[in-house]
């Protein structure tokens, strides 16, 4: 029962966490462009992940890696976070955080389409059903309030929106087939980057040094987004009696992000932002009945 309370106590962190993040974005953009806001969140991540790999004394794995095993750091950052968050960050730019946030949710059903040619797995008619209904749910929260005609909708932050759910699924089946420690996998993640993100700020001219409240706003989505909140969330998987009961429990979030949404950006929430939410919920929790075989 003592593990459980600590699962609860890493999970119930990990929600507060990740519900604020949305609203985060925002405000972060408000004073850094897409690529200025990563390379400074990456980086954070990059050194606070470096500090508890040392305490964990786990930094001597990375001796033992191949050369090969480099090159998947490579590949894995590559796809998170430098392609993901520059158009999660992007999409943020275009659109209001409950409709970003939403809408980047839909990678567990895009996962399992994604399972069948590079994991082997055979799908089962429902995930076409899971599917339908997360669609329905994304495209009434990309009608912004407006059911019939999406005049208030910006079509290129809901395609980045929902495309970074196509990123992640490649990110999550090639992580997944990592075997690596999963610390130092993100800690080499998050290295190269944040190689990349500089190198990228720099060919376009786009590095510039940000003043106290764009350096703090990104440093805590490095800190509570990228990284503490990760590790929070193995453990409290580890400890959990029922990984399915604390996973289920994550999809809070998005209804508390509401909240922070409202009330500190002073967004208007939309019934079809909620409504949407719902049935995207729905379809993920419908796909996790289990629509995939096993491997062919």
């Amino acid at each position: 029962m003592l593990n459980q309370k600590k699962a609860y106590l890493f999970a119930g962190l990990v929600i507060m966490f990740w519900a604020t993040v949305a609203t985060a974005f925002k405000i972060g953009l408000r004073y850094l462009d897409p690529p200025q806001l990563l390379m400074y969140a990456s980086i954070s991540s990059f050194f606070v992940l470096f500090i508890i790999s040392a305490w964990q004394g786990k930094l001597k794995l990375l001796t033992a890696y191949s050369l090969l095993d480099y090159s998947r750091s490579v590949l894995l950052g590559f796809l998170n976070p430098f392609v993901y968050y520059l158009v999660l960050f992007k999409a943020y730019s275009l659109l209001p955080a409950q409709v970003a946030q939403p809408l980047n949710m839909i990678w567990p059903v895009v996962l399992v389409f994604f399972s069948v040619p590079l994991l082997g797995q055979k799908l089962r008619p429902g995930a076409y059903i899971a599917l339908f209904i997360s669609f329905v749910g994304a495209m009434l929260i990309s009608s912004q309030g407006d059911f019939l005609g999406f005049k208030n909708s910006d079509t290129l932050g809901v395609i980045l929106a929902m495309g970074s759910s196509l990123v992640f699924s490649l990110y999550f089946i090639f992580n997944l087939r990592d075997k690596r420690d999963d610390e130092i996998k993100l800690l080499l993640n998050f290295f190269f980057a944040s190689l990349l993100i500089v190198v990228y700020n720099l060919l376009s001219g786009d590095f510039v040094i940000p003043g106290p409240k764009g350096l703090a706003v990104a440093v805590y989505i490095g800190f509570f987004e990228m990284g503490v909140s990760f590790l929070f969330w193995l453990k409290a998987l580890k400890y959990s009696s029922s990984s399915a009961l604390v996973a289920n429990i994550i999809f809070l979030v998005p209804f508390l992000s509401l909240i922070f949404i409202h009330y500190i950006l002073g967004e208007y929430i939309y019934i079809t932002t909620f409504l949407g939410l719902i049935l995207i919920v729905a379809g993920i929790f419908y796909q996790n009945k289990g629509f995939l075989t096993k491997k062919k």
